[in-house]
């Protein structure tokens, strides 16, 4: 073990729980920040399929060319 020596200074009996608690705490927390800034993952969580992700999609801008007439971006 590279660390070996870290269970002379914390008992494995604190040190265990606390590290297994924090890698749990910190996939909560990376699974709650998907769900709150996306607008896609909940409805896949629905059932929902590709055509309500594009139908959440915003349309693409319109950008002005060189003539004054707007054109539509295409992805």
């Amino acid at each position: 073990m590279n660390q070996g020596r870290i269970w002379t200074v914390v008992s494995p009996t604190v040190g265990l729980p606390l590290l297994i608690g924090s890698v749990a705490v910190t996939s909560l927390l990376v699974h709650w920040a998907i769900i709150s800034h996306t607008a896609w993952y909940p409805a896949y969580w629905e059932g929902k399929g590709r055509a309500a992700h594009a139908a959440i999609e915003a349309p693409a801008p319109a950008v002005a060319s060189l003539t004054g007439q707007a054109v539509v971006a295409s992805k």
